[in-house]
Parts: structure tokens; sequence; C-alpha cells
């Protein structure tokens, strides 16, 4: 059997330019370039974390979720929400010790994208978010 390896999000955005600088420039990803003219899709990246920004079609309203569009594990969720504060983002809720052992915070992006970004309180051997495979 094959074993899944990684995800990325893929989230609609009305300016897939504007959206990029957002994510370089305020959240401190790296762009993998734009695709198309005008630009249509690009892939951002933060460490192991890529998130796809896939501009609407036909002008079609960016849908939302209910809530979190992503949740992004992180190594250290107080360090990251100072960066945030100082680069301007838009905070939606601060930082909470979660009773599903996590601390962490949301953020919203140029389109109404809300993204967690967190910690695990007590780490496991497997990585943030994962458990040991069920027998």
């Amino acid at each position: 059997m094959s074993e899944l390896i990684r995800s990325m999000p893929v989230l609609q955005v009305v300016d897939v330019a504007a959206s990029e600088a957002f994510y370089l420039n305020r959240l401190g990803f790296t762009s993998h370039g734009l695709w198309g003219e005008p630009p249509a899709f690009c892939i951002v990246q933060r460490g192991q974390v890529t998130i796809a920004l896939d501009g609407s079609r036909d002008g079609a309203p960016v849908p939302l979720n209910q809530y979190w569009a992503a949740y992004v594990y992180v190594d250290d969720a107080d360090a990251l929400l100072t960066e945030f504060n100082a680069a301007g983002v838009e905070i939606v809720r601060g930082l909470e010790d979660m009773p599903y052992g996590l601390r962490d915070f949301d953020i919203r992006d140029l389109d109404g994208h809300v993204i967690c970004f967190g910690h695990d309180l007590a780490p496991v051997a497997n990585g943030p978010g994962l458990a040991s495979p069920a027998a």
C-alpha cells in the first residue's frame, strides 16, 4: 500500500498576484512562481508547508470554509504570532491552549480564509498532529 506523505490546501483567491504578495510579505512564505497571464495559480511554501493559491474563475465569489481553511503545525506558535503581529497580519483569535492538546491562534488572509497555526503542548515522536498508526 502506498503511503500518503503530505497535503497541500488549495485556496481559491480573487487576485493571485495580490494573494502571493500577502503570503510572501506578511506570512514569510516563498513562491514557486505564478502561472498564467494574468496569474491564475501559485504555490507558496514556508518550511515543509505548501499552500496553492487558485484564482477564482468567471468572477465567481471565493468560497469560505465554515471556519478554518487550513491548520498549520509550527514549532513555536508564540514566536510566530509575534512575527505576524509585527507584519500587520489580521489576528482573528489570539493564542490559546486548547483542549485538543495544541496551543494555537488564527489569522485571516486577503480573501477571508481563516488559517490556524499551532504547536503540540505534548509533542509525540511521530510529529505534530500525528498519532501512532492504528494496529
